[in-house]
């Protein structure tokens, strides 16, 4: 559910994972794999965006610990919802 997801600027590690990721948007599509949607994208943390390489596709259950949970509020709750109906759509629509 998109509701429990983690708001942008949160910074998390993953599991095995020895730096920090800085979230910067949710349900993105993979480049190679149009149809594959994962839960986030992030930099790693401190250091931001870096170049393409260094831009991190991740799901949800793949974070080990949230070191910081980013911004919330009404115009993210509001975005939240519209895209939980826009991927409801598209599920029940069969794309």
């Amino acid at each position: 559910m998109l509701k429990e997801l983690l708001p942008i600027g949160s910074v998390v590690l993953l599991k095995e994972g020895t730096k920090k990721l800085m979230i910067t948007g949710i349900k993105p599509v993979s480049e190679d794999n149009p149809n594959k949607i994962f839960d986030y994208i992030g930099v790693v943390y401190p250091e931001g965006y870096l170049s393409n390489e260094y831009n991190f596709l991740f799901n949800h259950n793949d974070i080990n610990d949230v070191v910081f949970i980013g911004y919330n509020n009404p115009e993210r709750e509001d975005f939240i919802n519209l895209m939980e109906k826009e991927l409801n759509k598209k599920n029940s629509d069969g794309i």
